[in-house]
């Protein structure tokens, strides 16, 4: 019988940063909402969550970047919501947020969770942020904690304590 390793387990012990976009405000508030709910029924304490808002989902690449540069997380949730206009904006929007999320993670071997929806109404935005029971700022909170279990597992890269520690 093969190894199987997976991620599964609780979010106490862990310390999580979430990079919330406050463009499309009320959609990202639930996303936030759901996201946290998550966190806190996974056992996660409030003072081992950190949340940054940003103007829009664009600038969220970069917070994480940074975020993630600091090693004071296990994973990183990233919540937004690029909705569809009349003009190319979304295309752009949407394939850089997605690229730049993806390359936070790539580059810092951690999980950086992708909670930005990318929908062509208000509507379906709202479906998927709480209105009508799905939530998926909630799914990338428990997809951070199962991706968080998991990377220790795998023996991760390490996380660096920004207290100092006595001798």
């Amino acid at each position: 019988m093969p190894t199987v390793i997976e991620g599964g387990g609780a979010a106490a012990g862990l310390r999580f940063a979430i990079v919330r976009s406050r463009y499309n405000e009320e959609v990202t508030k639930r996303l936030l909402e759901g996201a946290l709910d998550a966190l806190r029924k996974g056992g996660a304490r409030d003072e081992a969550i950190d949340v940054v808002f940003v103007p829009g989902a664009f600038e969220i690449p970069m917070v994480a970047s940074r975020l993630a540069r600091s090693r004071r997380y296990d994973a990183i949730i990233c919540l937004g919501a690029v909705i569809r206009g009349e003009t190319p904006h979304f295309e752009y929007i949407s394939a850089e947020v997605s690229r730049g999320i993806a390359r936070v993670s790539y580059d810092y071997g951690m999980p950086v969770i992708f909670g930005v929806l990318t929908t062509d109404t208000d509507e379906q935005a709202d479906a998927r942020s709480g209105v009508g029971g799905i939530n998926r700022g909630y799914d990338a909170g428990l997809a951070a904690i199962e991706m968080a279990n998991l990377m220790k597992r795998l023996g991760g890269p390490p996380r660096h304590s920004s207290r100092k520690r006595s001798r």
